[in-house]
């Protein structure tokens, strides 16, 4: 009976589990994860930030699922040392794990910019449910939050604390909102939108220090502005969590360097997720882990699955608003588009020498999905 072993518990890891199990009925499958709540959904995180979502409600796979599926999973484990001579893993309370093939999908980390006070009381991230709780546990007496980055998550945690009644500013360097996902005019529209939800925002801003002595009391811009701020919340990205893979070895540039059956640099070892990098690229989304997932839980159980770069695409609801985003959209206007707008809707077809290339859906996302398929396919 062949050991499979799977550290991490986020859609990589679980999609790898679930083509394990399809492919080999009896293999012994492990999965550890750090973290105490099962695969959960990072994306409703603001949700139960706002106040309108439980924990369980966050849950995606339920501890029957795994009983179904016959998957041992550890939760509040953390590997520190993996034997791949001996095929083997360490955990944190000395316990060791074998396996036959293994694969590493520990996911990714909020990124901290070094900026001068970013270690107060109060200054937040927002990557897991214990970061979610732990903001949830600190807002009960404040008024005002700063949060720094104006991207997907940035607005959606923005949004959740205006539910809660407090007073929000997202400061973004750029000149726009959402740089990843949206143009100038898109941009535009959906800033307006957003203020007149409460939302208050400077743009072109860079953040100088977060001011107090132990807790937060404001967020000095570059500009000398002063924000006022009981709670600081950093939405600057994130960066794949390599303190395993750098122990082990592995080939490393911004991820985990993985050929397209997702195997790394040593034999049996296989990465999938926002922690992989394929073919110099890592968007850290859900689409892209996914497939990973399938493609490496494949490919451990010896079916033999190659993995495809993807179009990045989000479709999502941003502060309750309808988007999606997908392939190249064009922020400098040098390529050919057709362009639909109103006060309610920006939509935007990309296309290159005839090609769809990509496209921007505000306010009404019909077609999205059939759109995303189009740029593959092109």
């Amino acid at each position: 009976m062949k050991k499979y072993l799977i550290i991490g518990n986020g859609v990589a890891g679980t999609e790898a589990a679930i083509e394990i199990r399809k492919n080999d009925p009896h293999g012994q499958i492990t999965m550890v994860t750090e973290e105490t709540t099962p695969f959960y959904s990072r994306i409703k995180l603001p949700d139960y930030m706002a106040g309108i979502t439980e924990k369980s409600d966050l849950v995606i796979k339920k501890d029957q699922w795994y009983k179904d599926n016959k998957i041992e999973l550890k939760t509040g484990t953390t590997v520190i040392n993996i034997d791949n001579a001996k095929k083997q893993v360490e955990d944190q309370a000395g316990n060791t794990l074998e396996y036959d093939s293994l694969l590493i999908s520990t996911g990714s980390a909020s990124f901290i910019p070094p900026i001068e006070g970013n270690s107060k009381s109060n200054v937040f991230a927002l990557r897991t449910y214990d970061d979610a709780k732990n903001i949830v546990d600190a807002i009960s007496n404040v008024k005002n939050v700063v949060v720094i980055g104006g991207g997907l998550l940035g607005i959606e945690a923005a949004h959740a604390f205006v539910k809660r009644g407090l007073t929000v500013t997202v400061v973004e360097f750029f000149d726009r909102l959402l740089p990843r996902q949206m143009d100038n005019e898109g941009a535009l529209l959906l800033t307006e939108k957003l203020k007149n939800i409460g939302l208050n925002f400077r743009l072109r801003a860079k953040t100088k220090k977060i001011m107090g002595e132990k807790a937060v009391t404001g967020v000095e811009l570059e500009s000398g502005e002063v924000l006022d701020a009981d709670i600081v919340l950093f939405s600057a990205g994130v960066r794949p969590s390599l303190s395993l893979p750098e122990k082990l070895g592995l080939k490393i540039d911004r991820g985990v360097i993985v050929n397209n059956y997702m195997e790394t640099s040593l034999d049996n070892i296989y990465a999938a997720g926002d922690v992989a990098e394929f073919e110099q690229t890592n968007f850290c989304i859900w689409s892209e882990a996914q497939e990973q997932g399938r493609v490496a839980g494949s490919n451990m159980a010896g079916f033999l699955k190659v993995f495809e770069s993807i179009v990045p695409s989000n479709r999502l609801k941003v502060a309750g608003i309808d988007l999606g985003s997908a392939g190249d959209i064009d922020p400098d206007n040098l390529l050919e588009s057709d362009i639909e707008k109103s006060d309610k809707v920006y939509r935007k077809i990309v296309r290159k020498d005839g090609k769809l290339v990509g496209c921007i859906m505000l306010g009404n996302t019909a077609g999205f999905s059939g759109v995303v398929r189009q740029i593959a396919t092109e």
